[in-house]
């Protein structure tokens, strides 16, 4: 089940004060090193996880603790903040979980840098690609959805007693030879035989 994420301007005023909380020294007393640092709930709320998700990617391999604090909190630092955001980023490409821990490990064993870099960059076309073809598929669906609402604006005018049946073709349509949007003949098309 996905995750719930933030809207992109609640993000981002959200990493900004995260970075302001770096930058002046963190939210947390304690020796310098660790003020710089996140405690696991400000990490989540800077990126608009839930404190079990970020878990979850520690239990995956995906996230790593910097530090623990005096109080054995777990300690993050700007790379965690980073790292979540690329995770979230390839699970609104469509990878789950695993897969994106498929990809750390391969990652990570990499004999060599521009190896591992190649891999990447033929996942990241593949991805492209695919985001791309859903561009298309959801532009044309913006069509259709178009044109449904502008059939379906003229139904408010109808007599109520009008049959179902007779809303593909009416005297409101003016053109019976013009096909109604599948979204609206699809409402009253047979799913059944007889």
């Amino acid at each position: 089940m996905p995750l719930p994420q933030k809207t992109e301007p609640a993000r981002q005023r959200s990493n900004d004060a995260t970075l302001r909380v770096l930058q002046s020294g963190g939210a947390h007393a304690g020796d310098r090193r660790e003020a710089r640092l996140l405690r696991v709930g400000d990490l989540a709320k800077a990126v608009g996880k839930t404190v079990r998700a970020i878990h979850l990617y520690e239990e995956l391999g995906l996230l790593h603790p910097s530090a623990r604090s005096k109080g054995r909190y777990r300690l993050y630092g700007p790379d965690a903040l980073v790292r979540t955001r690329w995770i979230s980023k390839l699970q609104e490409l469509g990878m789950s979980l695993n897969d994106i821990r498929l990809v750390v490990q391969e990652w990570e064993s990499s004999p060599s840098a521009p190896g591992a870099m190649t891999r990447m960059g033929e996942m990241y076309r593949r991805k492209l690609e695919e985001t791309r073809e859903q561009i298309e598929r959801l532009s044309a669906l913006e069509l259709e959805l178009a044109a449904s609402l502008r059939y379906l604006e003229t139904c408010d005018s109808c007599e109520p007693a009008r049959l179902l049946s007779s809303c593909n073709c009416c005297d409101k349509h003016h053109d019976c030879s013009s096909v109604a949007p599948e979204l609206v003949t699809g409402l009253s098309a047979h799913a059944y035989p007889g």
